[in-house]
């Protein structure tokens, strides 16, 4: 069933969008429909990358940094993700909404149709009132919470040492670290600071250790095999590949 409303989601919208029946074709009459087509797809897979990336740095987080990356790219976006004191993972956090905002409603834009019901150009033939509703947008809400946001997530959760490895997360990350120097949004800082303080929060290694040190007092996360990272207790990755075999050596464990 949610396959079939993606379906239906996505043609309406591209038959909006070839037709020059949305937003973007009444503010932007220059820009052709090939390249609202172009926009609309290039700035999903933004959106896509940039939260695969969120789930992929805290799964990665808690791991040795000798186990952050296999490639050239990953291991300089793990020096520069978590160099210092570790501020370059929140403010990456900061950038990262930035500019998934900014995304969305340039997608919204692009997606939601100007069909005046009645006039005999309905999506489909559709009736007025469904016409009416298709207006509203939310077939746009759709597209972009599969296509844009939870597959990648899903993805990224199963696989967050191939997210790190490609070169365009690298690139993604000195972008959202740029318009977080910016300041643009550092109000962010300063209540995170007040939570802090009023809650008392501390970092996770003051409960949990490092990973170098529960691995030194035998607390190391648990190992998939074959999996080649750690800590992965949610079934996301079970949900994709696939069960997994445990080593003999786990399941004694």
């Amino acid at each position: 069933m949610s396959v079939a409303i993606l379906a239906f989601c996505l043609a309406a919208t591209l038959v909006a969008l070839f037709n020059g029946h949305t937003s973007i074709s009444t503010k932007y009459p220059s820009i052709t429909p090939g390249v609202s087509v172009f926009l609309f797809f290039f700035f999903m897979a933004i959106v896509g990358m940039l939260e695969g990336m969120q789930i992929a740095f805290f799964a990665v987080a808690k791991l040795p940094a000798n186990e952050r990356g296999t490639s050239f790219f990953g291991r300089k976006t793990c020096e520069l993700l978590f160099k210092g004191n570790g501020e370059n993972l929140p403010g990456f956090m900061i950038g990262r909404q930035l500019t998934v905002v900014a995304s969305f409603f340039l997608v919204g834009s692009i997606t939601s149709m100007n069909i005046v019901p009645g006039t005999g150009e309905n999506i489909f033939g559709v009736s007025d009132s469904a016409q009416t509703f298709l207006n509203y947008g939310f077939q746009g809400a759709v597209i972009t919470t599969i296509l844009a946001s939870i597959s990648w997530q899903l993805a990224a959760s199963a696989f967050p040492i191939a997210f790190l490895n490609n070169p365009v997360t690298y690139i993604l990350l000195c972008v959202a670290l740029f318009l977080e120097f910016t300041g643009l949004c550092s109000g962010a800082w300063v209540l995170a600071r007040i939570l802090k303080t009023t809650l008392k929060y501390q970092y996770d290694e003051v409960y949990i250790g490092t990973p170098e040190e529960r691995a030194s007092n035998n607390h190391a996360d648990k190992a998939y095999a074959g999996a080649g990272f750690r800590g992965y207790a949610c079934g996301s990755r079970d949900a994709l590949d696939g069960p997994i075999e445990q080593p003999e050596a786990d399941e004694a464990a």
